[in-house]
């Protein structure tokens, strides 16, 4: 594999620990900004709206412009949004950072998977993506909980300017071994320009490809949201605890994008749907591993790798059906990912306001998880029959009006 990818996943690592130690802070930042915890939790959210109001607004700005240039710009914009983050003066200005820091995330993994898979042959396309996304993975194992000590000790402030540094790493990288001269489709932008680019979010196999994440993913957040209430009322554990349970999450996640590379490559449709299937019987059988700690402990690691073995079909299938400009395409696949963490949290929000049980949320997600089998079966399902109409226009016609064929043939 490129050393190019390990660039890649530099990025990935700052990005993933800067979305998610937040969440570890709140108490922090809300007494040192003399703010209620609910209101630091705007924070959070203005990260994932940046995400979603980005990853098409940039990838679609940056369309004609080198990969590999776009790439560095980025993470450019991510160093300053994380260092505008460490000198915040008061909340507001703090929430403008955040805002400006999730900007580049959607962006960047979007731009990064195509210049992943422009860098392998086409057989190890959802390998470059997974070992990509292996920095995001291993930010929830190292860098979140480093990340989240740090600023205990040393101060918030101080968290951020360290995945600053972070992005500053990442930037050296990218420079130092992205190939700075590719051939045509090797980390330039296509000759589609932004048109091209807009032209692919019309198509229907796009949007079910992107549904199918909402659906897959909003799976795993109906659940995940609600974690530490499992745990700790269903379980039994103390909320010291957590942390380490959460870092096998981190590590059941790690395996299932490895492995969800590998499967992807010999069969990415046995992948998405093998991953999908296994999701929703993790989070069926959820309930019942909640009842013990070894069996909540494995269930955690279980839920981790099931949702992420389809991290990279899922980027590869939105990749495939805008094949001719697949930049936007991919970035909104990333902008999908937050939109399901956002509605996967809702809907799981839904269960336990309904009174049916700590665990209730993991049944809400099987439920979104056999959804995004729906909807991907639809995908395919069209791209078969667009394929079918492509190849024998004559023949489509012909087994659908059957009087006209008759009367042809005479």
């Amino acid at each position: 594999m490129p050393l190019a990818l390990l660039a890649l996943a530099v990025g990935a690592f700052g990005i993933g620990t800067t979305e998610f130690v937040m969440m570890g802070l709140l108490p922090d930042v809300a007494d040192d900004l003399h703010i209620s915890i609910p209101t630091a939790g705007h924070l959070v959210s203005a990260y994932a709206l940046g995400v979603v109001i980005g990853a098409p607004l940039l990838a679609a700005l940056t369309s004609r412009l080198a990969r590999r240039h776009v790439l560095i710009g980025l993470m450019a914009l991510f160093v300053a949004g994380n260092a505008l983050s460490a000198l915040a003066p008061g909340y507001d200005s703090l929430l403008a950072a955040r805002f400006l820091s999730g900007l580049p995330h959607g962006a960047f993994f979007g731009v990064g998977a195509v210049v992943a898979t422009s860098l392998v042959p086409p057989e190890r396309k959802a390998r470059s993506v997974s070992l990509m996304f292996l920095g995001l993975t291993v930010a929830n194992v190292a860098g979140v909980p480093v990340a989240t000590l740090m600023g205990q000790h040393l101060g918030w402030r101080a968290t951020f300017l360290a995945v600053s540094v972070i992005g500053v790493a990442a930037i050296a990288s990218l420079a130092l071994l992205v190939p700075r001269h590719h051939t045509p489709g090797h980390g330039h932008a296509p000759a589609t320009g932004l048109r091209g680019e807009l032209a692919a979010l019309r198509s229907l196999p796009v949007w079910l490809a992107l549904l199918t994440t909402v659906a897959g993913f909003g799976a795993l957040f109906a659940a995940y949201s609600y974690i530490t209430p499992m745990l700790t009322e269903s379980a039994g554990y103390a909320e010291s605890s957590v942390t380490m349970l959460l870092a096998l999450f981190g590590v059941g996640a790690t395996a299932g994008n490895l492995l969800g590379g590998r499967l992807a490559d010999h069969s990415m449709r046995g992948a998405l749907f093998g991953g999908l299937a296994s999701l929703a019987a993790v989070l069926v059988l959820f309930p019942l591993l909640m009842r013990a700690e070894w069996s909540a402990a494995l269930g955690v690691t279980l839920l981790g790798m099931a949702a992420f073995v389809t991290g990279s079909p899922l980027q590869l299938m939105v990749m495939e059906k805008a094949s001719a400009a697949p930049s936007l395409a991919s970035s909104a696949n990333q902008a999908a990912f937050n939109l399901a963490n956002a509605g996967g949290a809702w809907i799981g929000g839904l269960s336990l306001a309904a009174g049916f049980g700590a665990t209730s949320p993991a049944l809400a997600g099987a439920a979104l998880a056999v959804l995004g089998l729906v909807v991907a079966t639809a995908a395919y399902t069209v791209d078969r029959r667009r394929a079918a109409i492509t190849a024998h226009p004559g023949r489509v016609v012909a087994s659908h009006v059957p009087e006209t064929a008759e009367a042809l043939r005479h």
